[in-house]
């Protein structure tokens, strides 16, 4: 018996070639971000560089700044 000329790909297999290129890609946008970091300071990064949770370099907002407010305690009668 012949074999179809078309080939099946499992979606388990097309699962994992998606979380492989994903895992490259986030590995190189990493690389480039301590490229540019050399980059930017070259005596090292500032102690006071912010990152985000996967260590990427982020920019200093006004919404990353904590805003203090006075509060008074609140007064509830029972």
């Amino acid at each position: 018996m012949a074999s179809s000329g078309k080939k099946k790909t499992t979606m388990a297999k097309l699962t994992r070639e998606r979380r492989l290129r994903e895992r490259r890609m986030d590995k190189q946008a990493k690389k480039d971000a301590r490229k540019r970091a050399a980059a930017e300071y070259p005596n090292g990064q500032p102690s006071e560089m912010l990152t985000d949770e996967f260590g990427y370099p982020v920019e200093p907002s006004e919404q990353d700044d904590p805003v203090v407010e006075a509060v008074a305690p609140s007064t509830v009668e029972p």
